[in-house]
């Protein structure tokens, strides 16, 4: 569950909203153990995701960093070519 969140934090253009929502519902998935929580516990569920996305949006607004932005694109290129070497994926697969 948790390979999935990504580092949001000093790229170029900055994370949006979604990244960062998406960000959190793994880590309450991850936390929780439940990938769709019952009835019972989904308003609690969804509380959690957005107040952790609140605390990591406020978390990535006051960071500061002397290095430049990433690129995007070039961390994505890298990513795939990790995956072709590690599962000998190729061209569309390996996204």
């Amino acid at each position: 569950m948790c390979r999935n969140i990504k580092t949001l934090y000093n790229f170029d253009p900055p994370a949006t909203e979604d990244e960062v929502k998406s960000a959190s519902l793994q880590f309450v998935r991850k936390l929780s153990g439940f990938t769709k929580p019952s009835k019972q516990n989904e308003e609690a569920f969804n509380r959690a995701i957005d107040e952790v996305a609140v605390v990591a949006q406020k978390l990535l607004d006051s960071l500061v960093t002397t290095a430049p932005p990433r690129d995007r694109d070039v961390i994505a290129q890298r990513a795939r070519e990790r995956a072709v070497k590690r599962f000998g994926l190729q061209g569309s697969q390996a996204a």
